[in-house]
Parts: structure tokens; C-alpha cells; sequence
């Protein structure tokens, strides 16, 4: 996998990527102007943090630092190689050796546009692979492809040019990079298959109840177990709560369809997934045809996954070159882990209280670590951390794999901020909950007043910032009552009941830091999860003006709602919470004016837009967004425009 760019600024350069044996590595970074500056990288010494996970895969951070800026606002090329350890006179072969294609067109070399300020960006959320269509990181690249191609990308432009904005300062990835808990069947073949080509962990299983299930190989070659995972779990009474918690996707007749039965279990599976969802080196080696042994009620639900798993290969070449040109953050939401994570206080005390689930979860957010986390701070990681995930990666399921997942669940720094311009803020809503007083069903808010505290004081003092919450801070209203009817029914994990308005404190905390005297005066708050797109401008009355707030929304990347069901909520939405309407008295906002944004070209009066793709905003020198789009995998690029006349104020 990779090279994936991560967190990257004009004094510091930062790559990760997965290789099959220990490597040296030597970067070369070609500027306009410049002599070529080179740098080495060898395992254990500054710069380079290494972890081996299997027989044949290691991941590696390296970490570039200069006291020379990197120029701004123009095209930078890099190249590395690598050179394999303990072997005399052993050459250094690039990473393009496997081809060429991994450039743009007219380019030599990987490259970045660095800038003094953030002039677009894309974002985007929501990327299962064997959902029908097409993928939004691919359109991505084929857009950046465009850029190259009619020269954009070596300079700033005037924006005047056939509606192509500047080079993207960052890709922001809004959660659910993976669906550990909504995996195809020819996915969860390909993935046992990747386990044995790169000699992945055999971690011991805990409290399994088929006693011929003590180990992950025991698992991935019992074959009984496709599309029927829940079967793991003790048959007691007891365990029906567990069984909801992890498996209970299909329970889900509103939003949810999706099955939870092929969830994934063990470290070595996570870390197939990844590998599969980034890179296309290994899908070649990979049979994925129909297991003898397979059900036949099973048969063509297998085969209509398989189509959609080979067209979602096809993109993985362009996914691969887009993510080595963009600076990429990365923050998790539910399915990174498993659905409905930490919803409720309830919810964690049945998945942290039984060893099975705790694992579950646990190894889940140890894969987001290593591909996702570690790269957006690398900080927060230091060598004796690093030492203790790899004491983990050689326990196997023993002690001292437990004993680090306990400490992942007890980590409170996911968030993170990026040192741009504006800053880019981004809030960790899944592990810092603020747990219902009221009733442990009760959905928890997606931060608690500590945490909420903290993000206020980050705030203060600036201008502009671009905050990233995965779930939208201001949503669909009346999507946000059905979920809350749900609740009242005691039934919020049919529904996803995961909204900021759905806790009372959260909705007011998160309110009242808008409101904050010395809070920013432009909010661009980036936002996934919903698996549709759209924009509201925001924009808060009192006293004294508050600040400007535009709530954008990119989902899925490869992921759609029900059309005809997002229709009708559509419609029913504009009636029931039209700017007249006295529903508008029984929500949780107050005193503001909201202004939904139409997507361009769409039916008449819609304001969701349904559709695989990527947002793609563009911002002005004082971070307004002044162009706000959804490019969609077939090529169409929907604008969103302001609609004054349906604005109401909540």
C-alpha cells in the first residue's frame, strides 16, 4: 500500500505505506528552483517508525523534517525508493518500478502543491466496496487528472478557468474508511486468502462457543461460518443484547439494510481489509469464485457482491495515485469499528463487558491506529507507544495484545488539529460520549462537556476555522425526530439515533460555543455519515451577531440512501419544517437562522442529493466558502446555491 501522504506542511513531509520485508528508504524531493534535496531512512533511526505485522508485511512512517521551507503554491515532485536491510550492495528500486501509471499524465515523479492558505479541499465519508457504482476517491483522482493535464496544478489560478478549482490543500476523510461490520462474502474469501499470502497473526480467540473456534485460523477455515458469524457467540439468553450490538444490522428496517453477519473478528482480518480498500497489488492473486461449500440461498447474494467487488477493483489504481498526491486526514466513525459504536451508555456496557466483543472492537481500532491515526498525529505516538503496539502485534491474542487494546480504549487524543490556514479542527465523537443520565438506552451525546470545554478554548482567538464532526452538527429535522421517536420507543439502535440534538447538554454545549464571544467568525464545519449531501448556511441572532456557519455534508463515497425513501423524506421535511411552520418551536436550536443551499440541476425543490462522489469546497482569503460542490462518480458536478427565501429561523 501507498505511498499515502499524510499530514504535510512547508517544514515537515509526512508518508506511510505497507511493504512485504524490512526496508531502507531514500527520498528525493524535487522543487522548481531548487537542487534536488535527498534524505535516507533506515529502520529504528529518527524519521523512520516501523512495525512488523505478519511474515510479510511491515508499515512504515517516515517522517521528513527541514529548516529549508518547501516552496508554496507550486508543484513539488518526490520520488522514493527503497533498498532491502541486510543485503550487501542491494540496489535502490523505486516505487514506481510496477509502473509508471501511478503518475499523472506529463509527470515523472509523485507530487503535492503546498499552500500558504487552504484554497479548496475535498472531503468525503462512507466507502463500501461492494456497494453498487462508482467510487468518489476515484472521480477524485480523475478530476485531479484534468488539472494536470491542462497544466493547473504547477501554479494558483485566477478561478476563471472551465469550473476547475485550485489543487486540493488536503483530502479530509470524514469516517467510515472501512465497514469492519458490513463485509461481502467474496470480501471475507479475499481477506482469508491475504491472511496467508502475508503470513498475518493467529491470534487465540476469547469465550467462542463452537469449541472447534479457539484461533483466527480455526475461523477463517471452519466453513460454516459465511453470512453466519453470529453463530460465535454463547447461545444464552444473556447474550441476546451482545447479539444486537454486533450482529444486529439486519434489524434495521429504516435507514439500515445491510447485514452485520460476516463482521469482521480478528487483528489479521482488519488488517486485510485495509490492504484490499487502498491498494490493488494483491487482488490479482485472488481467487474469488463461489466457495463449494457455500449455501445455495446464499449463492446469488454472493454472486451480485462479486460484481460490485470487481468493478470497485478497477478504481483501486486510481484511489492508490490519489492518496499519494493529497495530504490526507483521516478521523473514524461508527463502521470503522462496528456499527452504532458507543451509542449508548448500555451499548458499551455490553460490548466492553464480554471478552469476545471487547476484542472485536478492540482489534478494529488498533487497524484504524496503524492506517489511519498514526499519520494524522504522529506525536501523540511516541517510540514507547510504538514499542508497545508491536509487543501487541507478536502477542497473538495473549496478554499483552488485551493489555494494549485496553489501552487504545482508554486513549482521549483521536482528535487533532492540522496547522493550516484556517486551521483544520478535527473532533473525535465517538470516544469521548457524553453518557445519558436519564437511562442507559437513552443515546449518549457525541461529546461530553469536558471535551466540548477543551474544543472552546482550541478555538479562541481565531478568525476562520474548518471543523470536521462526522455526524452533522445541524441536520435534517425531521430525520433527527424520527430518530428521536424511535428513542422514546426505547428503540434508538434501529435508527442510528446519533445526532447532536439527540442529548440535551450536547445540543446546548455544542450551541453555546458558537455562540462563545471569542469564537471564530466562520465555522466550515465538514461532515459525513448520512450517506446524502447537502449544505445549510447557518447563521446565529442574540444580542450581538454570532458567527457564520456553513454545515456541509459529502456522503457516501461509495455508499447511497434509499432514493425513493430519501424522496419522501425530503419532501416531508420542507412541509412539516417549512420557514412558517410552529414545528419549528419543539426542536432543540435556538435563535438561529438556517438557509438551505439547492443542489443545481436537481428535481425541483430538492435539497439531499443522492449519489456516490466527493465534495470538493473552495475558500477565499478570509476561509468563506464561495464555492461549495458534489463532484458525482458519473461525471456530473452538482453546485449547491443559497435559497434566502426558504430560510427560517429555529
Amino acid at each position: 500500500m501507498g505511498p499515502l501522504l499524510r499530514q504535510c506542511g512547508p517544514l515537515r513531509l509526512t508518508l506511510w505505506l505497507a511493504v512485504s520485508q524490512a526496508l531502507a528508504f531514500r527520498l528525493r524531493i524535487h522543487a522548481p528552483n531548487e537542487a534536488v534535496r535527498e534524505v535516507f531512512f533506515y529502520p529504528g533511526e529518527a524519521g523512520c517508525q516501523s512495525l512488523k505485522l505478519g511474515e510479510r508485511l511491515h508499515h512504515v512512517l517516515l517522517d521528513f523534517r527541514t529548516d529549508t521551507p518547501l516552496p508554496m503554491d507550486v508543484w513539488v515532485g518526490y520520488e522514493l525508493s527503497t533498498q532491502a536491510v541486510g543485503v550487501p550492495d542491494a540496489p535502490w528500486i523505486s516505487v514506481l518500478s510496477e509502473g509508471a501509471e501511478r503518475c499523472y499524465p506529463g509527470k515523472t515523479t509523485l507530487g503535492f502543491v503546498l499552500s500558504a492558505r487552504i484554497r479548496s479541499l475535498m472531503h468525503g465519508s462512507c466507502r463500501k466496496p461492494h456497494h453498487p457504482g462508482g467510487d468518489g476517491l476515484a472521480q477524485a483522482d480523475r478530476l485531479l487528472c484534468q488539472l494536470v493535464e491542462q497544466g493547473l496544478a504547477d501554479h494558483r489560478s485566477d478561478n476563471t478557468h472551465d469550473g476547475l478549482p485550485d489543487w486540493p490543500s488536503l483530502l479530509m476523510l470524514t469516517g467510515d474508511q472501512i465497514y469492519a461490520d458490513d463485509v461481502a462474502g467474496p470480501m471475507l474469501q479475499a481477506i482469508h486468502q491475504v491472511v496467508a499470502l502475508l503470513g498475518l497473526p493467529n491470534e487465540q480467540l476469547p469465550a467462542c462457543a463452537l469449541p472447534t473456534v479457539a484461533s483466527a485460523q480455526d475461523l477463517y477455515t471452519d466453513p460454516e461460518l459465511l453470512y453466519r458469524r453470529e453463530t460465535l457467540l454463547p447461545q444464552h439468553p444473556d447474550n441476546q443484547a451482545l447479539l444486537d450490538v454486533l450482529f444486529g444490522g439486519v434489524k434495521k428496517p429504516i435507514f439500515t439494510t445491510d447485514s452485520a453477519h460476516n463482521h469482521l473478528i480478528t487483528l489479521g482480518e482488519v488488517l486485510a481489509m485495509y490492504t484490499l480498500v487502498w491498494s490493488p497489488a494483491l487482488w490479482p492473486c485472488l481467487d474469488l469464485s463461489p466457495p463449494a461449500h457455500l449455501p445455495d440461498r446464499f449463492r446469488p447474494k454472493y454472486a451480485k457482491e462479486q460484481q460490485a467487488l470487481a468493478a470497485f477493483c478497477q478504481d483501486l489504481g486510481a484511489v492508490q495515485r490519489l492518496l499519494a498526491h493529497v495530504p490526507t486526514a483521516m478521523i473514524f466513525d461508527d463502521h470503522d469499528i462496528t456499527d452504532d459504536w458507543n451509542l449508548s451508555r448500555e451499548w458499551e456496557e455490553v460490548a466492553y463487558g464480554h471478552p469476545f466483543s471487547r476484542r472485536v472492537i478492540g482489534n478494529a481500532l488498533l487497524g484504524y491506529w496503524l492506517h489511519q491515526g498514526w499519520g494524522n498525529d504522529s506525536e501523540s505516538f511516541d517510540r514507547d507507544w510504538v514499542a508497545q503496539a508491536q509487543a501487541a502485534l507478536n502477542a497473538e491474542g495473549q496478554s499483552a495484545h488485551d493489555d494494549f487494546i485496553d489501552q487504545l480504549l482508554r486513549f482521549d487524543h483521536w482528535h487533532f488539529v492540522w496547522p493550516t490556514q484556517p486551521p483544520l479542527v478535527v473532533m473525535d465523537g465517538r470516544t469521548h460520549r457524553w453518557r445519558s443520565e436519564l437511562a442507559a438506552r437513552q443515546p449518549s451525546g457525541l461529546m461530553d462537556w469536558e471535551s466540548l470545554t477543551d474544543l472552546q478554548q482550541s478555538l479562541k482567538g481565531l478568525s476562520s476555522v474548518v471543523l470536521v464532526s462526522p455526524t452533522p452538527v445541524f441536520g435534517v429535522k425531521l430525520i433527527e425526530t424520527i430518530q428521536r421517536i424511535f428513542t422514546w420507543w426505547g428503540k434508538p439502535l434501529m435508527v442510528d439515533a446519533e445526532n447532536w440534538m439527540a442529548h440535551r447538554g450536547a445540543a446546548h454545549a455544542i450551541l453555546n460555543l458558537f455562540r462563545h464571544q471569542k469564537t471564530p467568525q466562520r465555522f466550515v464545519i465538514l461532515s459525513g455519515d448520512v450517506h446524502y449531501s447537502f449544505v445549510y448556511d447557518v447563521e446565529m441572532r442574540g444580542r450581538l451577531r454570532g458567527p457564520d456557519i456553513w454545515q456541509i455534508c459529502s456522503s457516501g463515497l461509495r455508499n447511497t440512501f434509499p432514493d425513493r425513501l430519501l424522496h419522501t423524506l425530503d419532501v416531508a421535511n420542507r412541509w412539516l419544517y417549512s420557514p412558517r411552520s410552529p414545528l419549528n418551536w419543539f426542536t432543540r436550536r435556538r435563535h438561529m437562522k438556517v438557509i438551505p443551499r439547492k443542489p443545481e440541476g436537481m428535481a425541483h425543490g430538492r435539497r439531499l442529493l443522492n449519489g456516490s462522489g466527493i465534495g470538493w469546497v473552495e475558500l477565499d482569503e478570509q476561509g468563506v466558502p464561495w464555492r461549495i460542490r458534489q463532484c458525482l462518480v458519473g461525471g456530473q458536478s452538482v453546485a449547491f446555491s443559497r435559497r434566502e427565501a426558504e430560510s427560517r429561523w429555529d
